[in-house]
Protein backbone atom coordinates (compact mmCIF):
# COMPACT_ATOMS: atom_id res chain seq x y z
CA UNK A 1 0.00 0.00 0.00
CA UNK A 2 1.10 3.25 -0.99
CA UNK A 3 0.16 6.56 0.45
CA UNK A 4 -0.76 9.53 -2.02
CA UNK A 5 1.43 12.75 -1.66
CA UNK A 6 -0.91 14.85 0.84
CA UNK A 7 -1.57 11.71 2.94
CA UNK A 8 2.47 11.50 3.17
CA UNK A 9 2.75 15.14 3.69
CA UNK A 10 -0.43 14.43 6.53
CA UNK A 11 1.85 11.65 7.88
CA UNK A 12 5.15 14.15 8.77
CA UNK A 13 2.51 16.27 10.84
CA UNK A 14 0.59 13.16 12.75
CA UNK A 15 4.38 12.14 13.84
CA UNK A 16 5.26 15.67 14.76
CA UNK A 17 5.36 16.85 18.34
CA UNK A 18 1.95 18.46 18.93
CA UNK A 19 -0.20 15.90 21.38
CA UNK A 20 -3.51 16.94 19.63
CA UNK A 21 -3.33 16.84 15.85
CA UNK A 22 -6.44 17.45 13.80
CA UNK A 23 -7.09 16.56 9.56
CA UNK A 24 -10.09 18.32 8.08
CA UNK A 25 -10.81 18.44 4.83
CA UNK A 26 -13.28 17.64 2.27
CA UNK A 27 -15.73 14.48 1.63
CA UNK A 28 -13.59 10.67 0.71
CA UNK A 29 -9.89 12.75 1.55
CA UNK A 30 -8.48 10.02 2.81
CA UNK A 31 -8.25 11.07 6.37
CA UNK A 32 -10.31 8.47 8.22
CA UNK A 33 -7.79 5.82 6.36
CA UNK A 34 -4.58 7.71 7.74
CA UNK A 35 -5.39 7.95 11.05
CA UNK A 36 -6.96 4.65 11.42
CA UNK A 37 -3.77 3.12 10.04
CA UNK A 38 -1.56 5.64 13.01
CA UNK A 39 -3.62 3.38 15.57
CA UNK A 40 -2.98 0.42 14.32
CA UNK A 41 0.62 1.09 13.92
CA UNK A 42 0.61 2.62 17.44
CA UNK A 43 -1.00 -0.60 18.78
CA UNK A 44 1.25 -2.74 17.24
CA UNK A 45 4.69 -0.82 18.63
CA UNK A 46 3.08 -1.11 22.24
CA UNK A 47 2.11 -4.96 23.58
CA UNK A 48 -1.02 -4.53 26.10
CA UNK A 49 -1.05 -0.69 25.20
CA UNK A 50 -4.80 0.18 24.91
CA UNK A 51 -6.27 2.79 22.13
CA UNK A 52 -9.64 4.66 21.20
CA UNK A 53 -11.65 5.25 18.43
CA UNK A 54 -14.67 7.18 19.16
CA UNK A 55 -17.91 9.21 17.45
CA UNK A 56 -20.44 11.18 19.05
CA UNK A 57 -23.03 7.75 17.79
CA UNK A 58 -21.95 4.02 18.29
CA UNK A 59 -23.89 3.06 15.32
CA UNK A 60 -22.15 5.30 13.41
CA UNK A 61 -18.63 4.13 14.43
CA UNK A 62 -19.52 0.38 14.00
CA UNK A 63 -20.68 0.95 10.84
CA UNK A 64 -18.01 3.15 9.42
CA UNK A 65 -14.90 2.26 11.26
CA UNK A 66 -15.46 -0.95 12.25
CA UNK A 67 -16.98 -2.58 9.50
CA UNK A 68 -15.59 -0.79 7.27
CA UNK A 69 -12.30 1.40 7.60
CA UNK A 70 -10.42 -0.89 10.29
CA UNK A 71 -10.85 -4.13 7.96
CA UNK A 72 -9.76 -2.28 5.17
CA UNK A 73 -6.87 -0.57 6.16
CA UNK A 74 -5.78 -4.38 8.15
CA UNK A 75 -6.11 -6.05 4.99
CA UNK A 76 -4.50 -3.19 2.69
CA UNK A 77 -1.82 -2.09 5.01
CA UNK A 78 -1.09 -4.94 7.44
CA UNK A 79 -1.45 -7.95 5.48
CA UNK A 80 -1.03 -11.26 7.39
CA UNK A 81 -0.97 -9.38 10.94
CA UNK A 82 -3.80 -11.97 12.86
CA UNK A 83 -6.59 -10.30 15.71
CA UNK A 84 -9.51 -10.74 16.78
CA UNK A 85 -12.55 -8.90 17.19
CA UNK A 86 -14.81 -8.68 20.35
CA UNK A 87 -18.00 -7.91 19.17
CA UNK A 88 -19.74 -8.14 22.67
CA UNK A 89 -17.34 -5.02 24.22
CA UNK A 90 -16.14 -3.76 20.36
CA UNK A 91 -12.63 -4.23 20.50
CA UNK A 92 -9.94 -5.65 18.21
CA UNK A 93 -6.98 -7.32 20.06
CA UNK A 94 -3.66 -8.38 18.27
CA UNK A 95 -1.43 -10.99 19.21
CA UNK A 96 0.47 -8.60 21.47
CA UNK A 97 -2.32 -8.11 23.97
CA UNK A 98 -3.01 -4.67 22.45
CA UNK A 99 -6.84 -3.13 22.00
CA UNK A 100 -8.46 -0.34 20.05
CA UNK A 101 -11.80 0.43 21.47
CA UNK A 102 -14.56 1.54 19.33
CA UNK A 103 -17.45 3.53 21.04
CA UNK A 104 -20.11 6.35 20.90
CA UNK A 105 -21.00 8.85 23.05
CA UNK A 106 -24.67 8.73 22.94
CA UNK A 107 -24.64 5.43 24.89
CA UNK A 108 -24.52 6.52 28.77
CA UNK A 109 -23.62 3.10 30.33
CA UNK A 110 -21.01 2.23 27.41
CA UNK A 111 -19.62 5.70 27.41
CA UNK A 112 -18.96 5.27 31.36
CA UNK A 113 -17.37 2.14 31.02
CA UNK A 114 -14.93 2.77 27.62
CA UNK A 115 -13.81 6.25 29.63
CA UNK A 116 -13.02 4.15 32.52
CA UNK A 117 -9.71 3.41 31.07
CA UNK A 118 -7.10 5.10 29.99
CA UNK A 119 -5.68 4.87 26.68
CA UNK A 120 -2.36 6.07 24.69
CA UNK A 121 -4.28 6.95 21.69
CA UNK A 122 -7.45 8.78 21.46
CA UNK A 123 -9.08 9.32 17.81
CA UNK A 124 -12.23 11.23 17.74
CA UNK A 125 -13.65 10.68 14.67
CA UNK A 126 -16.08 12.97 13.31
CA UNK A 127 -14.91 15.77 16.31
CA UNK A 128 -17.16 18.36 14.56
CA UNK A 129 -20.05 16.55 15.91
CA UNK A 130 -19.03 15.75 19.32
CA UNK A 131 -19.79 18.70 22.25
CA UNK A 132 -16.32 20.41 23.71
CA UNK A 133 -17.36 19.17 27.07
CA UNK A 134 -16.97 15.73 26.16
CA UNK A 135 -13.55 16.23 24.23
CA UNK A 136 -12.17 17.57 27.79
CA UNK A 137 -13.87 14.30 29.62
CA UNK A 138 -11.92 12.23 26.94
CA UNK A 139 -8.87 14.30 27.23
CA UNK A 140 -8.41 12.80 31.04
CA UNK A 141 -8.74 9.72 29.56
CA UNK A 142 -5.07 10.08 27.81
CA UNK A 143 -2.99 8.68 30.49
CA UNK A 144 -1.57 5.28 30.10
CA UNK A 145 2.27 4.76 30.15
CA UNK A 146 3.44 1.85 28.19
CA UNK A 147 6.51 1.11 26.58
CA UNK A 148 6.91 1.07 22.60
CA UNK A 149 8.72 -1.85 21.17
CA UNK A 150 10.16 -0.97 17.40
CA UNK A 151 12.54 -3.49 15.86
CA UNK A 152 15.92 -2.17 14.90
CA UNK A 153 14.51 1.42 16.53
CA UNK A 154 14.82 3.48 19.56
CA UNK A 155 12.43 1.71 22.18
CA UNK A 156 10.90 3.89 25.23
CA UNK A 157 8.01 5.05 26.47
CA UNK A 158 5.15 5.71 23.42
CA UNK A 159 4.11 9.61 23.90
CA UNK A 160 0.50 10.26 24.02
CA UNK A 161 -1.43 10.91 20.91
CA UNK A 162 -4.57 12.44 20.50
CA UNK A 163 -6.08 12.49 16.57
CA UNK A 164 -9.38 14.39 15.10
CA UNK A 165 -11.21 14.82 12.11
CA UNK A 166 -13.89 16.63 10.29
CA UNK A 167 -15.61 18.05 7.22
CA UNK A 168 -15.33 21.41 8.55
CA UNK A 169 -18.12 23.23 9.90
CA UNK A 170 -18.23 26.51 10.50
CA UNK A 171 -15.74 29.48 12.27
CA UNK A 172 -18.13 29.20 15.54
CA UNK A 173 -17.03 25.40 16.34
CA UNK A 174 -14.72 24.77 19.52
CA UNK A 175 -12.50 22.40 16.57
CA UNK A 176 -11.57 25.76 14.56
CA UNK A 177 -11.64 27.85 17.51
CA UNK A 178 -9.11 25.34 19.22
CA UNK A 179 -6.57 24.28 16.34
CA UNK A 180 -6.53 27.05 13.85
CA UNK A 181 -7.22 30.16 16.55
CA UNK A 182 -5.39 28.45 19.08
CA UNK A 183 -8.12 29.68 22.05
CA UNK A 184 -9.98 27.80 24.32
CA UNK A 185 -13.90 27.92 23.30
CA UNK A 186 -15.36 28.72 26.89
CA UNK A 187 -12.99 31.48 28.35
CA UNK A 188 -11.62 32.78 24.82
CA UNK A 189 -8.52 33.13 25.88
CA UNK A 190 -5.60 31.41 24.46
CA UNK A 191 -3.83 28.28 25.10
CA UNK A 192 -1.44 27.92 27.42
CA UNK A 193 0.41 25.57 24.85
CA UNK A 194 -0.82 26.66 21.73
CA UNK A 195 1.82 24.25 19.58
CA UNK A 196 1.01 21.06 21.35
CA UNK A 197 -2.42 22.03 18.48
CA UNK A 198 -1.69 20.82 14.90
CA UNK A 199 -3.61 20.47 11.89
CA UNK A 200 -3.49 19.86 8.13
CA UNK A 201 -5.92 19.93 5.40
CA UNK A 202 -6.75 17.23 3.17
CA UNK A 203 -9.12 16.95 0.15
CA UNK A 204 -10.91 14.83 -2.01
CA UNK A 205 -8.90 16.08 -5.09
CA UNK A 206 -5.55 14.71 -3.42
CA UNK A 207 -7.45 11.62 -3.14
CA UNK A 208 -8.84 11.52 -6.61
CA UNK A 209 -7.20 8.14 -7.80
CA UNK A 210 -9.34 6.21 -4.82
CA UNK A 211 -12.31 7.90 -5.38
CA UNK A 212 -15.46 6.31 -7.91
CA UNK A 213 -15.59 8.16 -11.30
CA UNK A 214 -17.78 11.12 -11.00
CA UNK A 215 -17.42 11.44 -7.53
CA UNK A 216 -15.48 15.15 -8.01
CA UNK A 217 -18.51 15.89 -10.17
CA UNK A 218 -21.24 15.02 -7.47
CA UNK A 219 -19.49 17.42 -5.02
CA UNK A 220 -19.24 20.24 -7.38
CA UNK A 221 -22.63 19.92 -8.16
CA UNK A 222 -23.50 20.53 -4.71
CA UNK A 223 -24.69 24.37 -3.61
CA UNK A 224 -22.01 26.75 -2.76
CA UNK A 225 -22.49 25.95 1.19
CA UNK A 226 -21.70 22.76 0.61
CA UNK A 227 -18.79 22.70 -1.92
CA UNK A 228 -17.22 24.53 0.60
CA UNK A 229 -17.27 22.10 3.03
CA UNK A 230 -17.12 18.75 0.90
CA UNK A 231 -15.60 19.66 -1.94
CA UNK A 232 -13.16 22.77 -0.63
CA UNK A 233 -13.03 21.74 2.94
CA UNK A 234 -12.64 25.19 4.65
CA UNK A 235 -14.46 26.12 7.41
CA UNK A 236 -17.88 28.53 6.86
CA UNK A 237 -18.11 31.97 8.06
CA UNK A 238 -20.10 31.40 11.08
CA UNK A 239 -23.61 32.82 10.88
CA UNK A 240 -24.71 35.19 13.43
CA UNK A 241 -27.32 33.31 15.53
CA UNK A 242 -27.67 30.60 13.60
CA UNK A 243 -30.62 28.38 14.40
CA UNK A 244 -30.06 24.80 13.08
CA UNK A 245 -26.20 23.76 12.10
CA UNK A 246 -24.33 21.40 9.84
CA UNK A 247 -22.90 19.66 12.88
CA UNK A 248 -26.26 19.28 14.68
CA UNK A 249 -28.23 17.45 11.75
CA UNK A 250 -25.50 15.29 11.23
CA UNK A 251 -24.98 14.62 14.83
CA UNK A 252 -28.40 13.06 14.84
CA UNK A 253 -28.93 11.89 11.22
CA UNK A 254 -30.58 8.29 10.84
CA UNK A 255 -28.57 6.99 8.01
CA UNK A 256 -28.80 3.03 9.48
CA UNK A 257 -30.88 0.76 11.07
CA UNK A 258 -34.81 0.45 11.54
CA UNK A 259 -37.01 3.35 12.11
CA UNK A 260 -39.44 3.21 15.16
CA UNK A 261 -42.94 2.41 14.54
CA UNK A 262 -44.17 5.95 13.73
CA UNK A 263 -47.34 7.23 15.91
CA UNK A 264 -48.76 9.83 13.19
CA UNK A 265 -47.12 10.87 10.01
CA UNK A 266 -47.98 14.51 8.56
CA UNK A 267 -47.25 15.82 4.76
CA UNK A 268 -46.61 19.53 4.77
CA UNK A 269 -47.28 21.62 2.08
CA UNK A 270 -46.12 25.50 1.08
CA UNK A 271 -48.02 26.18 -1.64
CA UNK A 272 -46.34 28.82 -3.96
CA UNK A 273 -49.27 29.57 -6.33
CA UNK A 274 -47.91 29.08 -9.52
CA UNK A 275 -50.27 27.99 -12.34
CA UNK A 276 -49.68 24.82 -14.30
CA UNK A 277 -47.71 26.53 -17.33
CA UNK A 278 -44.12 28.20 -17.28
CA UNK A 279 -42.88 27.52 -13.95
CA UNK A 280 -39.22 28.24 -14.94
CA UNK A 281 -39.51 31.87 -13.15
CA UNK A 282 -42.20 30.81 -9.57
CA UNK A 283 -40.94 29.57 -6.69
CA UNK A 284 -41.19 25.94 -5.69
CA UNK A 285 -43.96 23.90 -3.96
CA UNK A 286 -42.35 22.61 -0.70
CA UNK A 287 -43.90 19.48 0.33
CA UNK A 288 -42.32 17.56 2.77
CA UNK A 289 -42.97 14.35 5.14
CA UNK A 290 -41.71 13.33 8.56
CA UNK A 291 -43.84 11.13 11.35
CA UNK A 292 -42.95 10.95 15.11
CA UNK A 293 -42.12 7.65 16.34
CA UNK A 294 -42.67 6.02 19.56
CA UNK A 295 -39.51 6.72 20.72
CA UNK A 296 -40.93 10.84 20.81
CA UNK A 297 -38.59 11.72 18.24
CA UNK A 298 -39.71 13.36 15.29
CA UNK A 299 -37.85 12.22 11.55
CA UNK A 300 -38.22 13.99 8.01
CA UNK A 301 -39.08 11.01 5.71
CA UNK A 302 -39.32 12.40 2.62
CA UNK A 303 -38.72 15.84 0.65
CA UNK A 304 -41.11 15.80 -2.36
CA UNK A 305 -40.88 19.49 -3.15
CA UNK A 306 -41.60 20.12 -6.84
CA UNK A 307 -41.94 23.35 -9.18
CA UNK A 308 -45.08 22.39 -10.94
CA UNK A 309 -48.50 23.60 -10.91
CA UNK A 310 -51.72 22.34 -8.89
CA UNK A 311 -52.19 19.45 -11.18
CA UNK A 312 -48.76 17.99 -10.67
CA UNK A 313 -47.94 19.10 -7.19
CA UNK A 314 -51.28 18.10 -5.56
CA UNK A 315 -50.98 14.55 -6.93
CA UNK A 316 -47.19 14.46 -5.85
CA UNK A 317 -48.73 15.10 -2.26
CA UNK A 318 -51.95 12.83 -2.51
CA UNK A 319 -49.06 10.05 -3.18
CA UNK A 320 -46.80 10.86 -0.22
CA UNK A 321 -49.69 11.11 1.85
CA UNK A 322 -50.31 7.62 0.66
CA UNK A 323 -47.00 6.13 0.50
CA UNK A 324 -46.59 7.52 3.77
CA UNK A 325 -49.96 6.45 5.65
CA UNK A 326 -49.85 9.50 6.26
CA UNK A 327 -52.52 10.80 8.65
CA UNK A 328 -52.92 14.45 7.65
CA UNK A 329 -52.04 17.41 4.83
CA UNK A 330 -51.49 20.73 6.73
CA UNK A 331 -50.94 23.10 3.98
CA UNK A 332 -50.46 27.01 4.37
CA UNK A 333 -53.32 29.42 3.42
CA UNK A 334 -51.48 32.37 2.13
CA UNK A 335 -52.32 31.69 -1.30
CA UNK A 336 -55.75 30.60 -0.52
CA UNK A 337 -56.81 28.06 2.31
CA UNK A 338 -59.79 26.63 0.55
CA UNK A 339 -57.35 26.41 -3.06
CA UNK A 340 -54.78 24.35 -1.44
CA UNK A 341 -57.83 21.58 0.00
CA UNK A 342 -59.19 21.65 -3.07
CA UNK A 343 -56.16 20.53 -5.22
CA UNK A 344 -55.23 17.88 -2.96
CA UNK A 345 -58.77 16.52 -2.28
CA UNK A 346 -58.93 16.74 -5.84
CA UNK A 347 -55.88 14.52 -6.50
CA UNK A 348 -57.48 12.56 -3.65
CA UNK A 349 -60.69 12.42 -2.52
CA UNK A 350 -61.30 12.40 1.04
CA UNK A 351 -57.74 13.16 2.17
CA UNK A 352 -57.89 14.76 5.89
CA UNK A 353 -56.42 18.13 5.32
CA UNK A 354 -55.82 21.35 8.01
CA UNK A 355 -55.56 24.78 7.19
CA UNK A 356 -52.39 26.46 8.97
CA UNK A 357 -51.94 30.18 8.82
CA UNK A 358 -48.93 32.11 8.96
CA UNK A 359 -49.36 34.37 11.71
CA UNK A 360 -45.49 35.27 11.97
CA UNK A 361 -42.22 35.86 10.09
CA UNK A 362 -40.59 32.40 8.66
CA UNK A 363 -37.35 32.64 11.08
CA UNK A 364 -40.13 33.14 14.47
CA UNK A 365 -41.83 30.03 13.40
CA UNK A 366 -38.78 27.93 13.09
CA UNK A 367 -36.84 28.90 15.91
CA UNK A 368 -39.13 26.96 18.65
CA UNK A 369 -37.58 23.69 16.79
CA UNK A 370 -33.95 24.63 17.20
CA UNK A 371 -33.79 23.13 20.51
CA UNK A 372 -35.18 20.27 19.75
CA UNK A 373 -32.59 19.64 16.96
CA UNK A 374 -29.73 20.33 19.40
CA UNK A 375 -31.33 17.43 21.48
CA UNK A 376 -32.04 15.28 18.79
CA UNK A 377 -35.57 14.74 18.97
CA UNK A 378 -35.68 15.96 14.89
CA UNK A 379 -33.77 13.39 12.90
CA UNK A 380 -33.24 13.30 9.75
CA UNK A 381 -33.73 10.00 7.31
CA UNK A 382 -30.70 9.85 5.40
CA UNK A 383 -29.52 13.83 3.23
CA UNK A 384 -31.40 16.44 1.99
CA UNK A 385 -29.19 18.27 0.54
CA UNK A 386 -31.49 21.67 -0.62
CA UNK A 387 -33.69 21.43 2.70
CA UNK A 388 -30.49 21.61 4.62
CA UNK A 389 -29.43 24.88 2.76
CA UNK A 390 -32.65 26.45 3.69
CA UNK A 391 -32.51 25.52 7.11
CA UNK A 392 -28.87 26.46 8.22
CA UNK A 393 -29.61 30.03 6.49
CA UNK A 394 -32.26 30.70 9.15
CA UNK A 395 -31.22 33.01 12.37
CA UNK A 396 -32.62 34.94 15.24
CA UNK A 397 -32.39 38.06 12.96
CA UNK A 398 -34.23 36.12 9.97
CA UNK A 399 -33.76 34.14 6.85
CA UNK A 400 -30.15 34.69 5.66
CA UNK A 401 -30.48 32.81 1.58
CA UNK A 402 -31.45 33.93 -1.14
CA UNK A 403 -34.09 32.07 -2.57
CA UNK A 404 -37.47 31.36 -0.76
CA UNK A 405 -37.34 28.58 1.45
CA UNK A 406 -40.19 26.33 0.52
CA UNK A 407 -38.73 23.08 1.61
CA UNK A 408 -37.90 24.57 4.94
CA UNK A 409 -41.67 25.91 5.32
CA UNK A 410 -43.12 22.83 4.17
CA UNK A 411 -40.89 21.13 7.21
CA UNK A 412 -41.49 23.62 9.89
CA UNK A 413 -45.55 23.27 9.12
CA UNK A 414 -45.03 19.37 9.59
CA UNK A 415 -42.91 19.70 13.00
CA UNK A 416 -45.54 22.27 14.52
CA UNK A 417 -48.49 19.31 13.40
CA UNK A 418 -46.09 17.22 15.41
CA UNK A 419 -45.37 18.95 18.40
CA UNK A 420 -47.85 21.68 18.86
CA UNK A 421 -47.41 22.35 22.49
CA UNK A 422 -44.11 24.22 21.41
CA UNK A 423 -46.27 26.75 18.96
CA UNK A 424 -49.13 27.50 20.84
CA UNK A 425 -50.30 30.46 20.75
CA UNK A 426 -50.36 32.23 23.95
CA UNK A 427 -53.65 33.18 25.62
CA UNK A 428 -55.61 35.97 25.26
CA UNK A 429 -56.23 38.59 28.51
CA UNK A 430 -59.70 37.97 29.44
CA UNK A 431 -61.84 40.67 29.01
CA UNK A 432 -64.31 39.45 31.83
CA UNK A 433 -64.54 41.98 35.06
CA UNK A 434 -62.94 40.48 38.06
CA UNK A 435 -65.22 39.12 40.50
CA UNK A 436 -65.81 41.15 43.50
CA UNK A 437 -66.82 40.26 47.60
CA UNK A 438 -70.18 42.41 47.86
CA UNK A 439 -69.61 44.33 50.88
CA UNK A 440 -72.68 42.79 52.32
CA UNK A 441 -72.26 39.32 51.54
CA UNK A 442 -71.44 37.00 54.08
CA UNK A 443 -68.77 35.46 52.59
CA UNK A 444 -70.17 32.18 51.32
CA UNK A 445 -69.93 33.69 47.34
CA UNK A 446 -68.96 35.58 45.01
CA UNK A 447 -70.62 38.63 43.42
CA UNK A 448 -70.04 39.91 39.86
Amino acid sequence: MKLNPKQEAAQHVLAGDATHIMLFGGSRSGKTFLLVRNVIMRALKAPASRHLIVRFRFNHVKNSIVLDTFPKVMRLAFPGVKYTLSKTDWYAEFENGAQIWFGGLDDKERTEKILGQEYVTIYLNECSQIPFGSVGIAITRLAQKVEQVIKGGVSGLMKPRMYYDCNPPSKAHWAYQVFVQKRDPDTRLALPRGEDYAYFQINPQDNAENLSEGYLDTLKSLSARLQKRFLKGEFADATPNQLFADETIDKWRHMDGALPDMVRVVVGVDPSGSGDADNTDNDAIGICVGGLGIDGNAYLLEDCTVKAGPATWGKIAADAYDRHAADVVVGETNYGGAMVQHVIQTARPRTHYKQVTATRGKAVRAEPFSALYEQGKVRHVGEFRSLEDELTAFSTVGYMGEQSPNRADAWIWVLTELFPGLVRAPKKESKVKPRIRHAGNSGTGWMG
